[in-house]
């Protein structure tokens, strides 16, 4: 029987609200970080995961114990209460953003390269037709 559990944490991150989704899908977490900016309201984040949740670009899986136990009422609100009172996210959570940010820097690095072969490509092409341009000239 596969299972599904969801998270968000918004927490203050200088000098914005940050929120951090964690999805736990068949033993494997991923993640997936959003600016709000200002300290959004329980409507706006509400508002926020209807609209937007399935466009989030969660990070690559990484591997995650899933704890499957009940839990007593009281229990869990005394853990809700800790975690208010914790600032920012865990360390699980912490690497698979650190592989997202690896992941999108070296997409990036390829674009970069490519794009600016073509510019020396391009360049390369117009001083050859400006010098054919040239010699026909004379």
């Amino acid at each position: 029987m596969d299972k599904a559990s969801g998270k968000l944490t918004v927490y203050f991150e200088e000098p914005f609200w940050v929120g951090v989704f964690e999805r736990i899908e068949d033993g494997k977490l991923s993640v997936a970080k959003v600016t709000f900016g200002a300290e959004p309201k329980d409507y706006e984040v509400q508002e926020y995961i209807q609209k937007h949740y399935f466009s989030l670009k969660f990070s690559p899986a990484v591997d995650t114990v899933v704890k499957d136990i009940k839990r007593n009422p009281k229990r869990m609100q005394r853990e809700a209460k800790k975690q208010m009172q914790e600032t920012g996210i865990g360390t699980k959570s912490q690497q698979a953003l650190k592989l997202q940010q690896e992941q999108n820097k070296q997409e990036r690095k390829v674009r970069s390269r490519e794009k600016k072969e073509a510019d020396e490509l391009r360049m390369f092409e117009l001083k050859q037709q400006k010098k054919r341009e040239k010699h026909r000239g004379h």
